[in-house]
C-alpha cells in the first residue's frame, strides 16, 4: 500500500488531499512519525523521525495521531480481497504482503492482468492505491514494488531479471542492511552488478550462509515459498514517555502493567515463551535490553512480570531517567503445551 496509514486520513478526510499528512505523535513533545503522506515526504520527512523533527523539517504540516484500529479494519478488507485472487497470501505487514498466483491466474490469463485488477479493485472498493511489483519470485518482486512506487505497476520477466538487478545499488535486496552494506563496500561493492563478481567462495567465507545467500540474491534466485502461516517469534510492547520516568517504582510498575499485557496475548493466541525481554531507552537515546531465558515455555503474568523487575534491575534505570521501556516475550511455543503456575499468581 502507498502510505497507508497517511492515505486512509486523506481518503476520508477530502480537505487533506494534497497536504503534507504525518501520522504521528506530538511534535511538540516527544511524540515520533509512524508514517508520512508522499507530501511530506519531500521535505525529508519519514517514517521513525522524532515528531518535533518532522515539523521543523515541514513547519505547515498536518499532524493526526495514529488509529491502528482504522488501520486495521481497512488492511483487513485488502487483504480479503487478495485471498479472493488466490489463497496463497502471506502477510508481511499490515499493508504489505506477497502473493503466489502461479495457479491462480484465472481468467486473467497473466500475473500481470492479475496485478492491474487488483490495483483497479482496490481504488475501486477501498479508494486506495497500491503498487504492485511482478516477478518470478519474492524477491524481484519486493524490489520491483518499491521501484514503482508511489501508484505504480512495475513487471519484470525471467529474461529480464539480471538487467533489473545489476544497476540497484546492494542495499535493495533482501537481508542486506547497513551493516553488510558497508562490509560490502569494503570490498569494493556498491551495486549488485559488481556482488555479482564476487565468487561465492569469498562472500561465504566473509559472510558465512549469508554470503551464500548474497550469491543467489545477486542473480535474482530466490526459492522461499510465499508462506500463508507465518509463525510469530515474539510478542511484545513498549512505551515512550512524554516525561522522563526518575523513580525505580515507577519503572517498575509500569513494567508490570506491560508484563500483563503481553502475557494476556499470548493466552489469547494460545501461546507461551521461554524469553522475556527488558528494554529500556535513556534521555540521549541510548538503548540497552536485558533477557533471561526460562527452562520451560510460560504465559503467566507473574512470571513475566518477576522476571521483568529483576532484568530492569540490571541496567542503570533508577540511577538514570529513562524515556522509554519495553517488555518482550520470544521463543515461542504454539504447541499448547507448557508450564502452568501451581497456585494462581505464584
Amino acid at each position: 500500500m502507498d502510505s497507508f496509514y497517511a492515505a486512509v486520513h486523506q481518503r476520508d478526510d477530502p480537505s487533506l488531499v494534497g497536504k503534507p499528512v504525518v501520522i504521528g505523535g506530538d511534535p511538540s513533545g516527544r511524540g515520533v512519525v509512524a508514517a508520512a503522506s508522499y507530501e511530506v515526504r519531500r521535505f525529508g520527512v519519514r517514517s521513525a523521525m522524532p515528531s518535533a523533527e518532522a515539523r521543523r523539517r515541514c513547519p505547515h504540516a498536518v499532524f493526526i495521531r495514529p488509529d491502528f484500529q482504522r488501520y486495521r479494519r481497512e488492511s483487513e478488507a485488502i487483504f480479503a480481497l487478495y485471498r479472493e485472487v488466490t489463497p496463497l497470501v502471506q502477510a508481511v505487514s499490515i499493508d504489505e504482503a506477497y502473493l503466489d498466483v502461479s495457479d491462480h491466474l484465472g481468467d486473467h490469463g497473466s500475473a500481470t492482468a492479475v496485478a492491474k485488477a487488483i490495483r483497479a479493485r482496490v481504488r475501486d472498493e477501498r479508494g486506495l492505491t497500491v503498487s504492485v511489483g511482478v516477478g518470478p519470485n519474492k524477491l524481484v518482486a519486493k524490489i520491483a514494488s518499491d521501484h514503482g512506487k508511489p501508484d505504480g505497476l512495475v513487471v519484470v520477466k525471467p529474461s529480464r531479471v539480471a538487467a533489473f538487478l545489476e544497476p540497484l545499488p546492494v542495499r535493495r535486496l533482501y537481508g542486506v542492511g547497513p551493516a553488510t552494506e558497508r562490509a560490502l563496500g569494503e570490498l569494493g561493492v556498491a551495486t549488485v552488478a559488481e556482488l555479482r563478481g564476487l565468487p561465492v567462495e569469498l562472500l561465504t567465507s566473509r559472510f558465512g550462509r549469508h554470503g551464500a545467500g548474497l550469491f543467489r540474491f545477486a542473480r535474482g534466485v530466490d526459492e522461499r515459498p510465499v508462506e500463508t502461516d507465518r509463525v510469530r517469534k515474539s510478542l511484545g510492547t513498549e512505551n515512550t514517555y512524554s516525561r522522563d520516568l526518575e523513580r525505580r517504582e515507577a519503572m517498575e510498575e509500569e513494567l508490570v502493567k506491560m508484563a500483563h499485557d503481553v502475557a494476556a496475548s499470548l493466552e489469547k493466541r494460545e501461546i507461551a515463551g521461554r524469553t522475556v525481554t527488558v528494554k529500556v531507552r535513556y534521555p540521549d537515546f541510548v538503548t540497552v535490553t536485558r533477557s533471561q531465558t526460562l527452562p520451560a515455555p510460560t504465559a503467566d503474568a507473574a512470571t513475566v512480570a518477576r522476571l521483568a523487575v529483576e532484568l530492569l534491575a540490571k541496567t542503570d534505570a533508577g540511577e538514570r531517567p529513562v524515556r522509554l521501556l519495553g517488555v518482550t516475550v520470544s521463543n515461542l511455543d504454539t504447541d499448547g503445551v507448557w508450564q502452568l503456575p501451581l497456585f494462581e499468581g505464584d
